[in-house]
């Protein structure tokens, strides 16, 4: 019984440690990661050698919806919520078999950092909605044009647009502390 209760306190220990640990590189390290990320996807489209024109628009519909509701909730489920999409953007963008026309290093430094990012948040529960879309995409964008360099540059559009949304969940967490 002594050691439940050692463990139990051990537990709730470390847990508390990591807890802090986390808050405080959300506020000196998310904004820094996130601009990174951000920086390293622009530079993977401006080295891009695709002939996907502006206009062309990703056959499955921005989540806008997953956003609005992500930012009505509770700070754990918007940190949540922003650790998913970053592991679901990795996830995607490891789909890459070599046919898109990013420069691998700079794809794979923004993986790292993407990664690292997710690794970092809190991840509390899984928003299903959020992955079934992250599914679509990459079924109906990627299979249906088979995996081309226009195809990955759609992606690489999508996949901004979450990176800034999901920029915006955690910053305005950070506004109200």
């Amino acid at each position: 019984m002594l050691s439940r209760v050692l463990f139990a306190c051990l537990f709730l220990g470390l847990y508390g440690a990591c807890a802090s640990l986390s808050c405080r590189w959300m506020d000196h390290k998310f904004r820094q990661f996130s601009e990174n990320s951000l920086n390293l996807l622009e530079m993977m489209g401006n080295n891009s050698t695709n002939s996907t024109e502006d206009e062309e628009e990703s056959a499955v519909a921005f989540p806008h919806h997953l956003y609005g509701q992500a930012a009505r909730a509770s700070a754990e489920e918007k940190v949540a919520f922003t650790a998913q999409v970053l592991k679901e953007v990795s996830a995607l963008l490891e789909e890459d078999d070599g046919s898109s026309s990013w420069e691998e290093v700079t794809a794979e430094n923004f993986l790292s950092v993407v990664n690292k990012q997710a690794e970092e948040l809190l991840s509390c529960k899984k928003n299903t909605k959020l992955h079934l879309y992250f599914r679509r995409l990459s079924a109906q964008v990627l299979k249906k044009r088979g995996h081309s360099a226009e195809a990955w540059e759609l992606i690489r559009r999508e996949v901004r647009g979450h990176l800034m949304r999901a920029d915006h969940l955690i910053s305005s967490l950070l506004a109200h502390r």
